[in-house]
């Protein structure tokens, strides 16, 4: 059987394609037997002897067609023999469906440029090459952009992999792939890059597994419980509710008690005379009109009462004061037992060890100043990574808490006019922004959907890291314009990022799920196009700690059963 490509009585006006002295003397692959709006069928052949070639045809890979004065690049998406039997002897015909990804135009000069989409389709029995490495290296250029390295193409290690951390983080980022793939180690890498080429960038990073702390010794502050200053007073009242009701049985009426509590401990901590004028005012006022006492004596600069509510000190004392003044009354708004109840909450919260980072330093301060300054590095001192360990938190917390910092991102970036820059990373996203609307916690969901809806004009960008795409709020996926999707074998989780990609390049998820190790598809607006790449390998003092654990398991001593029984209570 004679094959196409063979056929010297086939006459093509097509010029042949030049190549480099670094190429093989031999780049035609195959000729154009079909071809769509937007994907080609290729015929081409294979021996025994040149199946295993190191440049063979593989999915995945990337080909070029030739037209004269330009040459389309395509992908390989699908592979197919057309006789069922194989031949030892003789070339054996194939099938190779590709995916137009765009052309390589080349100017009158000489001059030579990429660029997506394709303005003339290849006729039938156009000819098919091995890609040029320029004409790779041209795809994957970002132009006029800068861009940083942060691995290299997997079809050409030679051929670093760019991304463009302006617009990576102006229109936000996501980073997905199943537990494994290299993730953590991936988000180091873009996080040190990132703060490399953007000196005002700080990044907070929600951390819910406590393994960044070793990925940026040089780079990061640590906080955890013990280091954790998040008085009570900074909560608003979703916040607080989250965590003083969450897990625990609660009475009809205690949410609204707190709520009036509140906004009385705030009038009175206001108030001159530590309160005595509310406390004889208490028949009254407080009975009638209770929330009034929370929003009085506005500073001149607070524009709505949710910004006063969040940034107004109040003393626990106070608030227990009022309960019992609420108890004493002869005439009562709420059931004695609810009031009881509520102050039995308070009071266990505030003996509870581990909410000390709420309690424990709570009137130490008068101003969220310090705290902003201790959260986002202000000043950096040469760390402007804040490696924010959730891990050691009460887990009746741990929405709240994020639910705080995010909202504080967005209002110091906003109040900074965008003189701070400020990147939220959100590692497993899935909890905090879930898919099903009635899961999560709904302040959260908003700050975090705040930022990725409003954040850029103001200086707040957001990165989100999840596992599980597929359970994860797609109005914040969508947001995000650059996403590097990993290995992923769930196949809603691959059905996301395929609704995710431009259809130019929809056949690359195909292979999504046998990807390798540190290996991802990039996509978006912070790459030039579509670009299968592997991440580059971190030193080991570098790793997250998830990644650093492995090797040296075998000879970590184990801890004993005290040490063990310590750290479980602390």
């Amino acid at each position: 059987m004679q094959l196409p490509l063979k056929n010297a009585a086939f006459q093509t006006d097509v010029l042949p394609d030049r190549r480099e002295a670094s190429q093989p003397p031999e780049r035609a692959l195959g000729r154009v037997i079909a071809c769509d709006g937007s994907r080609a069928t290729i015929l081409s052949a294979v021996s025994t002897g040149n199946w295993l070639a190191g440049d063979a045809w593989t999915i995945g890979r990337m080909v070029s067609i030739n037209l004269g004065s330009s040459r389309i690049v395509a992908l390989v998406y699908k592979l197919h023999a057309v006789e069922p039997a194989w031949s030892e002897s003789e070339e054996n015909p194939i099938q190779v469906e590709v995916e137009f990804l765009g052309e390589v135009l080349e100017s009158a000069d000489g001059r030579m440029r990429f660029q997506s989409g394709i303005s003339t389709f290849p006729p039938i029995g156009a000819i098919a090459h091995r890609i040029r490495s320029g004409d790779l290296a041209l795809v994957h250029d970002l132009g006029d952009r800068s861009g940083v390295e942060i691995g290299h193409v997997t079809q050409d290690a030679s051929i670093p992999a760019t991304v463009s951390v302006q617009d990576m983080l102006s229109r936000h980022f996501a980073l997905v792939g199943t537990t494994g793939v290299g993730k953590s180690s991936a988000v180091a890498l873009l996080l040190r890059r990132a703060v490399s080429v953007r000196p005002r960038l700080r990044v907070l990073i929600l951390d819910p597994h406590n393994e960044y702390s070793s990925a940026f010794p040089d780079l990061a502050l640590t906080i955890d419980g013990d280091s954790l200053d998040l008085p009570f007073w900074m909560f608003r009242q979703e916040e607080l509710a989250e965590v003083v009701f969450r897990g625990r049985a609660v009475l009809d009426d205690e949410p609204d008690i707190l709520r009036e509590v509140v906004a009385a401990a705030r009038a009175r901590y206001r108030m001159p005379g530590n309160g005595q004028e509310l406390a004889r005012d208490l028949g009254s006022s407080l009975l009638k009109r209770p929330l009034d006492l929370g929003v009085s004596r506005q500073p001149a600069d607070a524009t709505q009462a949710g910004t006063v509510d969040a940034s107004t000190p109040y003393r626990l004392k106070d608030a227990f004061a009022v309960i019992d003044e609420m108890i004493g009354l002869h005439e009562l708004r709420w059931p004695r037992h609810a009031l009881r109840s509520l102050k039995v909450r308070l009071e266990s919260l505030h003996a509870d060890p581990r909410y000390r980072f709420m309690f424990g330093r709570a009137n130490m301060y008068e101003t969220v100043a310090p705290i902003l300054a201790q959260v986002f590095r202000i000043p950096m001192h040469g760390r402007p990574i804040t490696a924010f360990q959730l891990g050691g938190l009460p887990g009746e917390v741990v929405n709240a808490v994020a639910s705080v910092l995010s909202r504080l991102a967005f209002d110091l970036a906003s109040a900074s006019q965008g003189a701070y820059e400020i990147l939220v990373l959100c590692e497993e996203a899935h909890r905090y922004v879930p898919s099903d609307t009635a899961l999560g916690f709904a302040p959260t969901r908003q700050a975090l959907a705040r930022i990725a809806k409003e954040g850029r004009k103001y200086g707040a960008y957001l990165g989100i890291v999840t596992q599980r795409p597929g359970e994860l709020d797609p109005t914040i996926l969508s947001q995000c314009s650059t996403v590097f999707a990993m290995r992923l074998a769930n196949e809603r989780d691959q059905q996301i990022i395929r609704s995710a990609i431009s259809d130019a390049s929809a056949s690359t998820i195909n292979f999504l799920s046998s990807i390798g190790n540190r290996e991802a598809i990039a996509f978006g607006e912070g790459v030039a196009t579509t670009m299968r790449m592997r991440f580059a390998e971190l030193k080991p003092h570098e790793l997250p700690a998830m990644g650093a654990r492995g090797g040296d398991v075998a000879g970590r001593l184990e801890p004993t059963l005290d040490d063990m029984v310590r750290r479980m209570r602390a």
